[in-house]
């Protein structure tokens, strides 16, 4: 008679157990001290992608957290400035199954020590005011005034038509809030829309596929449809993505675009975070990027002076001539594929004060 040895091999399901385990394990100890502002940052990132998306999360994963989770209510009481990242933190871990119902009750003390009044941004007193009513806690204020300034933010496309990354991103932030991540139709009006699609295209345009996931998220949470080459471009940067691990990984990484990519992944309905990690630090890396079209045409248009045109059909074939054949490439990809365009050129060639100057000099 013969032996037979039957192999046992992992299946995709416990793989991938296993490597959102790793995933958390890295993040929750190997990557910052739990002290470290950046280490609540982080944390909270992951945990909130992890819970919004709807991830299954195996409740021992769950386990590299337990000795923060046995001290936030210390953690609170001493780090307060830090109360929105420690609520989410908590809020999260128990959405995705840890046990202990501490949230509601950091929530209701974090509302009797009035934390909430200490922000200055209506955007920051909007998601403190989230996360309390989250866990059951209101107080009072005025959410439909912080709401509609919100709104008219938003709805001022101009803004987003020209690089500035501060103001994009609290755009994206915005439409998340609003839409509680994805729960609720937050009933923005198209010129807010208008501004995400401008964002895209700069975003798109500079190379910047951090932005560029993060807007896709905010569309989608708007209900609307974003181009696909924009979602081509995130989706073949995040499979781009190298990992350094153990010795070789170190702590400035792009691991902020490497979480939102997979958010953004995971909202067009693919899987998320399928990287196969192993327990221990990792780092996160983007490919490296050449000249993006941005800041050639950004350096073109400058130099225009008051030669320059906010009609892109007839400034189109001089700026794809002064700029590299790729670049050109990208324009011409990003004007087809998007139908706003036209419009976000007549606001990026910034021409609207010539008329005040002129005045200017002839007063």
């Amino acid at each position: 008679m013969s032996n037979v040895i039957r192999l046992s091999f992992p299946s995709r399901q416990e793989q991938r157990a296993a490597s959102i385990a790793a995933l958390l394990e890295t993040f929750a100890l190997h990557r910052r001290d739990e002290s470290d502002v950046f280490w609540m940052k982080e944390n909270a990132e992951i945990l909130n992608i992890l819970e919004c998306t709807g991830q299954s999360v195996p409740r021992e994963a769950l386990e590299a957290y337990a000795g923060f989770y046995d001290t936030i209510e210390e953690r609170l009481e001493f780090f307060p400035q830090y109360y929105r990242f420690l609520l989410s933190i908590c809020q999260d871990l128990e959405s995705l199954g840890m046990e202990g119902g501490k949230s509601a009750g950091l929530a209701r003390w974090i509302a009797a020590e009035g934390l909430v009044e200490a922000e200055l941004s209506d955007l920051q007193r909007g998601e403190a005011m989230r996360l309390l009513t989250r866990s059951g806690v209101n107080i009072d204020m005025d959410m439909t005034l912080i709401n509609v300034r919100l709104n008219q933010f938003a709805a001022r496309s101009k803004t987003f038509a020209v690089p500035n990354k501060k103001a994009a991103y609290e755009l994206t932030h915005i439409a998340f809030y609003l839409s509680e991540y994805g729960r609720r139709d937050p009933e923005l009006d198209a010129q807010v829309l208008q501004s995400l699609n401008y964002t895209g295209i700069l975003a798109f345009l500079d190379c910047n596929f951090d932005l560029l996931a993060e807007v896709l998220v905010a569309i989608g949470y708007c209900g609307a449809e974003a181009p696909q080459l924009w979602k081509d471009a995130v989706t073949n940067s995040t499979a781009l993505f190298s990992v350094s691990e153990g010795d070789d990984a170190v702590r400035q990484d792009d691991y902020h675009e490497y979480l939102v990519c997979n958010w953004a992944l995971s909202e067009l309905g693919h899987k998320p975070f399928q990287a196969a990690l192993r327990p221990g630090p990792v780092s996160f890396h983007a490919a490296p990027r050449q000249a993006t079209p941005l800041r050639e045409l950004s350096e073109v248009m400058h130099g225009l002076s008051v030669r320059r045109s906010s009609d892109w059909v007839g400034m189109r074939d001089y700026l794809c001539d002064c700029v590299s054949p790729e670049n050109a490439d990208l324009l011409l990809s990003a004007e087809e594929a998007s139908d706003c365009f036209q419009d976000f050129f007549s606001g990026f060639a910034r021409t609207g004060m010539r008329g005040m100057a002129q005045g200017a000099m002839t007063a």
